[in-house]
């Protein structure tokens, strides 16, 4: 553990890229959490844009806003 789960507005990238940015997420994951490699895992979710607001918004930061380690910069 951890498992991270990226939701994003949907793009295309190259499957070296997916492994890059995990790589990438995985390494700040090993500094700050003293994790080992084999027991992190990295989840990439494309969310169309105009369902932002219902599917991740509304259910994932609204809710926790307050309890956010890093809020965004913008409300809905």
């Amino acid at each position: 553990m951890p498992h991270i789960t990226v939701k994003h507005f949907p793009r295309e990238l190259t499957e070296e890229q997916k492994e890059a940015l995990a790589a990438d997420i995985c390494a700040v994951l090993k500094k700050h959490f003293n994790s080992s490699d084999e027991s992190l895992s990295v989840a990439l979710t494309p969310i169309q844009k105009d369902r932002w607001k219902e599917d991740v918004y509304d259910k994932e930061i609204a809710p926790v806003l307050d309890i956010l380690a890093k809020k965004p910069g913008y409300s809905m």
